[in-house]
């Protein structure tokens, strides 16, 4: 009969925090289980943008200017998905996070605070994962034909969440919860009405044409319809306009967030 001593005070188990990378990744699981069990967030992220792909996929063509409206309505309805999540989504659960005091805890947690931040972009590229493969889908269905490459279009929409998940953290880390819900919800109607997410920017009035352009709506929206619905290659005046507002939204970010 053998015997096994241990030092006083050791555990077996041996205590510890797990390794970085699967505490990020839980995290981002997590922030992608609460967004699909909210059903506040449902309706943002899934409801609406699917609702005006099959609503405005029924317009008539010289409202969209094409003779197909899905083909051009399906890229735009993707970019809307985009601000739902990056943008507003997250903007929102940031300021009601700081309220209740959820960043200051997780912050002190082995996550840290640059786990957390890393975690949360990773939640919402996993909800656009979602988004995509459904309004894809569904777009199929309404008689969609995509022209462009899959591969450039996603890479326009990861730069399309960087940059939109810079303008949430910068409006939810600053903003007091509920003017962060007022201000959110409020760009996000004017970026679906006039901001050239869905429409084209041509086919708003000559004046606002030019300073559609130069918002990210209309940079991500026309970036997207120049690759899916013309089969173009990467839209680098579009990209250009994403990474000036993404890295002027992020600097902010950086010395303005509160994380209480």
């Amino acid at each position: 009969m053998s015997t096994t001593t241990r030092e006083p005070g050791a555990l077996a188990p041996r205590p510890g925090a797990a390794p970085r990378g699967r505490i990020v990744l839980r995290q981002a699981l997590f922030e992608l289980r609460s967004t699909l069990r909210n059903g506040e967030q449902l309706l943002l992220t899934l409801a609406i943008p699917l609702v005006l792909l099959v609503g405005m996929s029924k317009l008539p063509a010289s409202l969209v200017g094409s003779d197909r409206p899905v083909d051009v309505v399906a890229p735009g309805v993707l970019a809307l998905a985009v601000v739902s999540t990056a943008f507003t989504g997250q903007a929102i659960a940031v300021g009601f996070e700081r309220r209740y005091g959820v960043l200051r805890l997780l912050g002190a947690t082995p996550l840290g605070r640059t786990g957390l931040l890393v975690a949360k972009t990773l939640g919402v590229l996993l909800v656009e994962a979602v988004q995509v493969v459904l309004i894809a889908a569904v777009a199929l269905l309404l008689g969609w034909q995509p022209q462009g490459s899959w591969a450039v279009a996603v890479l326009v929409l990861v730069i399309g969440t960087a940059t939109f998940s810079a303008l949430g953290l910068l409006l939810g880390g600053t903003l007091r919860a509920e003017g962060t819900l007022a201000v959110a919800n409020g760009l996000y109607l004017v970026m679906l009405v006039a901001g050239g997410l869905v429409v084209p920017a041509d086919r708003y009035p000559a004046a606002w044409q030019s300073v559609v352009a130069l918002l990210p709506s209309g940079a991500l929206g026309d970036a997207l319809r120049s690759v899916l619905a013309e089969g173009a290659g990467l839209p680098w005046a579009q990209i250009a306009v994403l990474a000036v507002w993404g890295a002027g939204a992020g600097l902010l970010a950086a010395r303005t967030f509160r994380w209480d």
